[in-house]
């Protein structure tokens, strides 16, 4: 990165610091730093336990992994679809089923995730692309927004997702 000494201290330049506030907002779309990721909540879940509904919780393993694609999928097609349309909620969010129907669903569910989690890792990394700037299909949220939300809201249902894993007894640690 381009940087230039200012008495001492390093001083970096604006093109720079765009390019590391974006890595930075990357990689807290996938990391794993302070919590597991995506990736290892989904992991070796075995098939039977996948629909199951473990005590205290509303939610089953499935509806939580089909929740966080549709939900991510959402945002990148708000942020980037000509001709978005915006979901009901919570109908069109939540899958009415508590177990996926076999397991090429629960897989096709992950591998749909991980594209879309890339496809939005793309555009932050895109110098094209202004993280400031309005979402046209908004009415005002930012890029930047949409991207900070699309990390916290996976970040909130992972936790959730290794909890009920957890409690489900099938959690490994």
């Amino acid at each position: 990165m381009d940087a230039t000494k200012l008495e001492g201290s390093t001083v970096m330049a604006p093109e720079g610091r765009d390019a590391q506030m974006r890595a930075q907002i990357a990689h807290l779309l996938t990391w794993e730093n302070a919590h597991a990721n995506y990736d290892k909540a989904v992991e070796g879940l075995p098939p039977e336990r996948r629909g199951a509904r473990a005590a205290g919780f509303s939610h089953t393993p499935w509806q939580l992994v089909e929740h966080l694609r549709i939900a991510q999928r959402d945002i990148l097609d708000f942020c980037r679809a000509e001709d978005y349309r915006e979901l009901k909620w919570p109908d069109d969010y939540w899958p009415a089923d508590d177990a996926p129907p076999n397991d090429s669903a629960w897989d096709g569910s992950a591998a749909a995730f991980r594209q879309d989690r890339q496809a939005l890792v793309a555009l932050t990394e895109d110098p094209g692309t202004d993280l400031l700037a309005a979402v046209p299909n908004g009415n005002g949220q930012t890029y930047l927004r949409e991207l900070l939300l699309a990390a916290d809201h996976t970040s909130y249902h992972v936790g959730q997702l290794v909890a009920v894993r957890k409690a489900l007894g099938a959690w490994g640690d």
